[in-house]
């Protein structure tokens, strides 16, 4: 496992998070990182990355930052409301999203402007947990593709595997004994240059949204040494709820039906 050293400043924010979660982090998990140096030592790119735990974020991070650059993530807007974390989250160059609302292009435009300042955005394409039986990657949404259309910027897809056994999906309490691996491993990027060649449409953004799903589903494959499922699991078509936690919705409509 190589690590690269970081040589953007970090800040008083990040230096604050490094120091504490990368300790407890360290003494928590172990890792088995894997190719992480394709991953660009500078300039603006997109990591594009499965999402199966709410610790996910922070592992992540971990990768990214292990492999010289500072990871910048499309936040939910409901973290930045208070006071402090807020304060926290933006000095650390976090990015709020207003998920399923029309204010969520201000998230785009300031990560169209973040990829431009050279930064490194964090993405987790499917938009929330997968809702995948078996934690595959799920049907992906079209924000990473329309930033990476718009900036021409290169995708790094990342599969990981482990984050579900720390802390299982809308689960509260951490598993940390026994000490769980965590497997990252980042791809190639994802060959978009003939779709950011076309005039902007609908079809471009699926093109592209589906080759960034079919490189992460790929390394998840690879690093579970199992196949994935022919079809990607779509929440809309299945009838489940996009956000939040999917079984409290049934949960609630079971306590209806009982009464």
């Amino acid at each position: 496992m190589r690590v690269r050293k970081l040589e953007q400043p970090r800040g008083w924010a990040m230096t604050v998070a490094a120091a504490i979660l990368k300790p407890t982090l360290l003494s928590a998990t172990s890792r088995t990182w894997i190719d992480g140096e394709k991953i660009p030592a500078t300039g603006g790119c997109i990591v594009a990355i499965n999402h199966i735990s709410h610790v996910d974020p922070l592992l992540s991070a971990h990768f990214v930052y292990d492999h010289g650059r500072l990871p910048r993530y499309l936040a939910k807007s409901s973290l930045f409301t208070n006071k402090y974390l807020g304060g926290f989250l933006t000095s650390a160059g976090q990015i709020p999203v207003e998920r399923l609302t029309r204010n969520a292009i201000g998230a785009y435009d300031a990560a169209v402007r973040a990829i431009g300042d050279g930064e490194c955005i964090v993405i987790y394409p499917e938009g929330t947990l997968t809702r995948d039986p078996d934690l595959w990657p799920m049907k992906g949404k079209t924000g990473a593709a329309r930033i990476a259309l718009a900036t021409g910027c290169p995708v790094i897809p990342v599969g990981q595997w482990g984050a579900q056994e720390v802390l299982p999906p809308y689960t509260k309490r951490p598993h940390l004994v026994p000490r769980k691996n965590i497997v990252m491993k980042a791809g190639d990027p994802v060959p978009l240059d003939d779709l950011v060649a076309r005039p902007p449409s609908a079809e471009t953004t699926a093109q592209a949204t589906e080759r960034i799903m079919s490189a992460i589903t790929a390394l998840v494959a690879d690093i579970r040494h199992e196949p994935a499922p022919d079809r990607r699991y779509d929440p809309r078509a299945s009838g489940v709820r996009e956000i939040g936690n999917p079984y409290d919705e049934r949960h609630r409509t079971k306590r209806k039906r009982s009464r």
